[in-house]
């Protein structure tokens, strides 16, 4: 038969185990805990083993790590009317867990939210040509902005990456014609700019062979010998008077 103070033992065991379990908190090295002691306030604990007032303390846990967050594709006018998709990846983590949980809601739907909007302004006031080729611009503005916003909330935003910008067909297709244009000009200032330093050459050398003596003779025959590989050439050309005079001063 059992009796009535065993019953009554066990149960205030029983009670104490419950008790001691519910008052015991561990925290990993990348957690705080907000206490809230009836409701209001009470401090913040760090990692390792923590003890709470059961019943009249509630602990929550806040995560301290880097969050990696997609921003969804936003369909973006221009500053220069060009509608544009653009989608980005946003970084922030929790530096004050109070304010994380006191300040606002939930700090990573509001998060979200915010850089939803803020893309859509900043990159409205850009043009499509400054989106394209200073996005490391874009992306500071973006950080700066987002992390001005979110301080009172206690979250860090420490970077903002636009990921990918989705162009219209018709707008590709013009970017292709234009890319081809720009690379068809500098082609031919390139041949231009070739051409004008061949005639400088070619006016230097004259100047050479017109104030030399018997200069362009031997550019004549050299020219000449060139000709003369091609055995199937047959050449006709006249002697100069100055080779021939030799030959007629001797016979007379």
């Amino acid at each position: 038969m059992i009796s009535v103070e065993f019953i009554a033992l066990v149960v205030a065991v029983l009670f104490l185990i419950i008790l001691v379990s519910s008052s015991i908190r561990i925290l990993i090295e990348y957690e705080r805990g907000v206490v809230f002691r009836l409701g209001r306030f009470s401090g913040v604990k760090g990692p390792g083993l923590r003890f709470i007032i059961p019943i009249v303390d509630k602990l929550i846990k806040v995560s301290l790590r880097t969050v990696a967050m997609d921003v969804p594709p936003q369909d973006i006018i221009t500053k220069d009317n060009v509608s544009v998709k653009v989608n980005a990846v946003l970084y922030f983590r929790v530096v004050e867990a109070d304010k994380a949980l006191i300040e606002i809601e939930n700090y990573h739907y509001a998060t979200s939210q915010l850089a939803q909007t803020t893309l859509r302004s900043v990159l409205g006031q850009s043009e499509l040509d400054d989106l394209l080729a200073h996005r490391d611009k874009i992306n500071q503005e973006l950080q700066k902005i987002l992390d001005r916003q979110t301080d009172a909330w206690g979250v860090k935003v420490s970077n903002v990456e636009v990921k990918h910008i989705d162009l219209p067909d018709e707008m590709r297709r013009a970017m292709a014609r234009q890319a081809e244009a720009e690379r068809e000009r500098r082609s031919k200032v390139i041949h231009a700019e070739g051409e004008f330093q061949a005639s400088k050459r070619l006016s230097e050398a004259a100047k050479v062979i017109s104030s030399e003596q018997g200069a362009l003779q031997l550019r004549f025959l050299q020219t000449l010998t060139e000709i003369a590989a091609e055995k199937n050439s047959t050449i006709l050309f006249p002697l100069p008077l100055e080779m021939v005079k030799p030959f007629l001063k001797s016979e007379s």
